[in-house]
Order: C-alpha cells, then structure tokens, then sequence
C-alpha cells in the first residue's frame, strides 16, 4: 500500500503598498489621496512604493517620479522614512512568531512561513493566515495579502492573485492545472529579455513549457532550463529558511546633473562611505569585500571590486578601498550614478535565530 502524499503548509505574506500604506496610517491627510514614496519629480527621483488610488493611474515602483507625476497629476510624493517602515516590519515579525518560527524573511514587507507544525496548534494553514492578516489590521491599522499552498513558488504567487488585503489558497489537486495556465511572465527568471525569447519560440504559458523537453529549455535557457521544467509540474522543494543571509549592503546616489570631476566623485564617494558604515553598523555585520558601482550618463555600468583576508572594520578602511577602486576607473563619460557596497560577511546579527526542525505534515493546508 503506497504511503500518503505528505505536503508542507506555506504561507507567502505580502503586505499591501507597504510604504504608502505606513504613511497614509501616521499622516491622516494623505488617506484615499494619490501619494508616492521616493524622490522629488524635480530631478531623478525613483518611486519606491505607490498607493492603491496611485496605481490606478498606472503609477507603480521603479518608474521615474517624473513619469508618474505626468501620468498622476495630483500625486503627492512623500520621502522614504526607513527607520519607521523597519520597526514597523519588526512588529509585523512578532506577529509572525506568535504562529511560527520557520520565517523566511524577503524584505521589509514580505515573508514565507512554514506553518506545517504550528505553535498554537491549529493545524489549518487557512485559519492562521486569517489570524494573522486579522492581528496585523487590528493592531498596526495595515493590511497584508496572503497565498497558501504546498511549495514557496505557488505560495508566492497566490498571494498577489487578489491584493489588496486579500487570500489564496491553491491546494494540491489544482497546482497542476494553476501552473498550466499561469503566463510565463510570473515564473521566476522570467524578465523582459527571457520573455520576449519564450515569445519568439511560441511559449506563452505554463502549459506550452511543460510540452518542452528539458534539455531543450535548458538549450535555450542554459541552468534556468531545468528550474522551468521543474516548477511547471509543481515540484518546488525550497524550505523556507529562517535569517536568510543578507548577501550585500549598499549606498548608491543618482545625480541631478551628471558629473564628469573624479574629485567631486570623491567627495560624494566620501559621503556614501560615511552612510554605508552608519548602515552596516545597525545590522552588527562586517564583510570583506568593497564593490564601487558606476553608471554613465549613457547607462553603461561599470563595478570594480576587491577581497581582503579579514573584515572592513572602520569606515576609513572602506573609503580608502573605495576610493582606490574608483581611481581605476577610466571616466569615458559623463556619471550619472555612484554607489559602494560591502558584502562577503564574516559576521552577521539579525532576527532572532531559531534552530527549527522543518517537519512535514499530512494534512492539506
């Protein structure tokens, strides 16, 4: 007699327009309005995070402050307030904890939990994402979407089916059929480039990878080929990893007006490495490798980088590596961008450790 399928119970929790959300919360006078999170319009301001009434104009992250604000006439931008949007996340985590300990942060406002063995015994992965979604409202004023399935791909991409303040559940007999219709857009690795190319070859959803064979998406795709073909038929066996491992830190400015001086490149350098110290400084890490990153006026990007034996362990070690780093770079054009990084990490503190033994479950979620 075959033993039953034993399945994990996921939950991917997104909170909704979490900046905008934060500021429309504390700032009464922001509520139902049109605002953005990020740089001024008047030079070259990026939005961070737009609100829903934003949205519907077609306002959205990543876009240019310019660009919205021509699309949105009446957006209302507001600055980034990290430090408020960071304890704000520490709250939503305790929340979390109350459930779980298998948290696998993605950033500020998102994170996997395994719930398959929860705290407080209530086994239903459904019923904890209402309680939880139900306690972040209640007691931050925030709303937060949540997906539930087996595997973290599903779970991920159930909890953007119905934002805002919504919940899916996609349980195991219809993965198949999920991942069949999901257009190849929403799987990951899956950019602009990588979808054009699908595109060219005629494959415009899950169903038409899952008629490829693998060693021909691999052809085509190279090591990405055999994640296709894989995630397509549901097999997603990632766990979720609590205190992932911050990979890098960095400090970057974008320019009002390009610059062509390496000596104003240097003082502004100074200024990044000043604030990246300040940075790593609050998270109690120390890395041994500085990247300078550089991006001309053309948006060609250079980085330079280099690798020591023990730690950068004051911010003049870094200015002066960083500073050795830039001088190496031949300035072929006007700079519209300056950054530095540390990353390569000796040591690192972060949201409590739990040594959590990831067990698997019967029940579906």
């Amino acid at each position: 007699m075959d033993s039953p399928q034993v399945y994990r119970k996921i939950i991917h929790l997104d909170m909704d327009a979490f900046y905008a959300s934060v500021d429309q919360r504390d700032f009464p006078e922001y509520r139902g309005k049109a605002i953005a999170v990020g740089g001024s319009p008047d030079g070259r301001g990026v939005v961070a995070t737009a609100s829903y009434e934003a949205r519907k104009y077609g306002v959205k992250s990543a876009m240019s402050s310019r660009m919205a604000l021509q699309l949105c006439p009446q957006l209302i931008f507001t600055s980034p307030r990290f430090d408020v949007y960071r304890q704000v996340s520490y709250q939503i985590r305790e929340i979390f904890h109350r459930y779980t300990d298998l948290i696998e942060p993605l950033s500020l406002d998102e994170a996997y939990l395994d719930v398959t063995v929860d705290k407080l015994g209530i086994g239903s992965a459904i019923d904890i994402a209402k309680a939880i979604k139900a306690a972040i409202k209640d007691e931050l004023d925030l709303t937060v979407s949540a997906g539930v399935s087996v595997n973290k791909f599903v779970a991920k991409i159930a909890s953007d089916m119905d934002k805002p303040d919504g919940l899916t559940f996609i349980g195991p007999s219809k993965i198949v059929k999920f991942m069949e219709s999901l257009p190849v857009e929403k799987f990951f690795g899956v950019g602009k480039v990588t979808a054009k190319k699908m595109r060219e070859l005629g494959l415009f959803t899950g169903l038409d990878l899952k008629k490829q064979r693998e060693d021909d998406l691999v052809r085509w795709f190279g090591k990405t080929g055999h994640f296709f073909y894989r995630i397509v038929r549901g097999m997603d066996e990632r766990a979720v990893v609590p205190n992932r491992s911050t990979k890098s830190v960095g400090i970057e400015d974008t320019f009002d007006v390009d610059i062509a001086s390496l000596e104003e490149l240097n003082m502004i350098l100074l200024r990044l490495c000043k604030q990246l110290w300040t940075r790593i400084g609050k998270k109690e890490i120390s890395g041994r490798t500085i990247t300078v990153k550089l991006k001309y006026a053309d948006f060609v990007q250079l980085t330079r980088s280099l690798t020591i034996d023990t730690s950068f362990d004051s911010e003049e070690k870094i200015y002066a590596t960083a500073q050795g780093l830039l001088g190496k770079i031949t300035l072929a054009n006007k700079v519209r961008l300056l950054g530095v990084s540390l990353s390569n990490f000796v040591d690192e503190v972060d949201f409590p450790k739990e040594g959590v033994q990831l067990t698997l479950f019967e029940n579906h979620p």
